[in-house]
């Protein structure tokens, strides 16, 4: 357990209106039941720690979580203090940086946010906290289907007496005009006779007759009902011909049986009841940004670094050291350069 540091001269800065937002649906999001914010929230962690989450808990939902905004809003400390402050607000229960899968299908893409609580949660809280999470943000509500309307049925007009007869006039003197026939529109064919109709046309020696696309017609058919468009049974018809076609039906027949197509699976109706593929939430180590399932990663921290974070760890580098060996390796440059 953190140990508690009496210092009240160091306050993180306000948050400036200029920081930057994350890209929609990345980006810092607020864990929700946490208590209000008073002066000693994290009066319990270090000072730095306590700095750096000062200043966190005043970022709006949606603000750039990224080690380096954050190093360049707070410039008391670099990237990598940051980097290790960040980690041990994870293990002191207080952030889980994770991935979450939004779309479908080829729409799918990853986004990545960091969850936030002012009061620090112990692991059990966290794992079933993001395991709801992910159950709201991938159920798919099922709409019910439209109510299908009853026709209304018509009532039988009441009967009424017929009138009675009136005689017949007398017949004209004069002829009348014969009655005008209707002529019947012309029958409708379908794509698949039509196919097989034009196929003259692209090739002479394909000329079939009415009684051939008749009784063709069913073999194209299936080929239309496998979902190939008619300019790809045309040239799949019309493609490697024989020099001499002594019979074009026939060859057509042996075409049209002999080159079927397969029957594809429709993908592009589903049932209304069959639930959208979900992606599991996935938590990212807060050292490494290795990720894992919420319960793999105790504290945030995936197994090599929560061992070395048990164990003490490392210790962070002096800045001095860091600056002196960056200038003895540019000297080494200086002195590899060729005269």
């Amino acid at each position: 357990m953190a140990t508690q540091h009496h210092s009240s001269a160091l306050h993180a800065p306000a948050v400036s209106a200029a920081y930057p937002m994350a890209k929609p649906g990345y980006g810092k999001r607020t864990a929700p039941g946490q208590q209000a914010g008073a002066r000693d929230d994290f009066a319990l962690l270090p000072t730095r720690e306590r700095y750096v989450a000062g200043f966190v808990d005043h970022l709006p939902d949606g603000a750039s979580m990224s080690v380096k905004q954050l190093a360049k809003q707070l410039p008391l400390y670099g990237q990598q203090a940051i980097s290790t402050a960040l980690k041990a607000l994870s293990v002191a229960g207080h952030l889980r940086r994770v991935r979450c899968a939004v779309g479908a299908g080829d729409e799918t893409r990853w986004v990545f946010r960091t969850f936030w609580s002012r009061t620090a949660r112990d692991n059990e809280w966290w794992n079933t906290y993001l395991a709801t999470e992910n159950a709201s943000r991938t159920t798919v509500p099922v709409k019910p289907p439209a109510p299908t309307a009853v026709p209304q049925q018509r009532t039988a007009p009441e009967a009424t007496p017929d009138p009675a007869p009136t005689p017949a006039p007398a017949p004209a003197t004069t002829p009348t005009a014969p009655p005008t026939v209707p002529t019947p529109p012309p029958a409708a064919f379908s794509p698949a006779y039509l196919a097989l109709a034009q196929l003259g046309r692209k090739d002479h020696r394909l000329g079939l007759s009415t009684d051939d696309c008749t009784t063709l017609e069913p073999l194209a058919a299936q080929w239309l009902d496998r979902g190939v468009t008619t300019d790809y049974l045309t040239s799949t018809l019309t493609a490697g011909l024989p020099a001499q076609i002594d019979s074009p039906a026939g060859l057509l027949r042996r075409r049209l049986i002999d080159k079927l197509p397969p029957r594809l699976p429709d993908t592009t109706s589903t049932a209304p009841n069959t639930p959208a593929p979900t992606h599991r939430l996935l938590v990212e180590c807060t050292d490494c940004g290795r990720p894992g399932p919420p319960e793999a990663l105790p504290d945030g921290l995936c197994h090599p670094c929560h061992t070395a974070h048990s164990a003490g760890g490392r210790p962070s580098p002096d800045p001095t050291q860091i600056a002196a060996v960056k200038a003895h390796m540019a000297n080494l440059r200086d002195l590899l350069k060729p005269v």
